[in-house]
C-alpha cells in the first residue's frame, strides 16, 4: 500500500490521483472482505445446523439466500461503487487458497474441530482485510479533507473537476 505524503504538500491533481488509487485499493479489499464474511456466514450456519440437530441436505439457493439475508451490522456509511475485481487478483487468490486449505468446499464433511478451525482462519483473514480497509479510509479521508479545504479556500477551482 503506497504511503501518502503530507496532503498539503501535494498538488490538487496529485491529491485526486492518490485518492482515486486508494479508493480502487479499498474497493478490492472491501470486495474480498465481503467474500470472506459470506464464507464465515455459511460455515457458521453449518455449525448452527449441527447444534440444532437439523439433518444435512444439499445447500440450496434458498438456504444460501437465507444465510446471506440475515442482518449482520451497519457496515460502512460510504456509498457503494461499482466493483469489478479479477478472479486472479492476489487477495482473491489468497482467499481461495485459504478456503481450499481449510476444506471450505466440503463444510458438511468437516468434523466439528476442523469446522471451527476453518471459521477461525477465515475470520483471521477477514479481520486483516478490515484493518487494511480502516487504514485506507483514514488516508482517503485525509486527502478528501485537503481537497475540500482547497475548494472552500479557493485554492482549487471547482470547474477543473469537469476537465478530469
Amino acid at each position: 500500500m503506497p504511503e501518502v505524503v503530507d496532503p498539503s504538500a501535494m498538488s490538487t491533481a496529485e491529491l485526486r490521483s492518490a485518492r482515486a488509487a486508494l479508493q480502487m485499493q479499498e474497493d478490492v479489499i472491501s470486495f474480498v472482505r465481503r467474500m470472506a464474511q459470506g464464507r464465515c456466514d455459511l460455515a457458521r450456519d453449518e455449525q448452527r445446523r449441527r447444534t440444532d440437530g437439523t439433518p444435512a441436505s444439499g445447500m440450496s439457493v434458498v438456504d444460501i439466500a437465507n444465510v446471506f439475508g440475515q442482518e449482520h451490522g451497519g457496515g460502512s456509511s460510504r456509498p457503494p461503487r461499482e466493483t469489478n475485481i479479477s478472479a486472479e487478483h492476489e487477495l482473491v487468490v489468497e482467499l481461495e487458497k485459504l478456503c481450499e486449505r481449510v476444506g471450505f468446499g466440503e463444510l458438511r464433511t468437516l468434523d466439528d474441530d476442523a469446522l471451527e478451525s476453518a471459521i477461525a482462519e477465515i475470520e483471521k483473514f477477514e479481520l486483516a482485510r478490515s484493518a487494511e480497509r480502516k487504514n485506507l479510509f483514514a488516508k482517503i479521508d485525509s486527502l478528501t479533507s485537503e481537497l475540500v479545504k482547497r475548494y472552500k479556500d479557493g485554492g482549487a477551482n471547482i470547474d477543473s473537476l469537469l476537465n478530469d
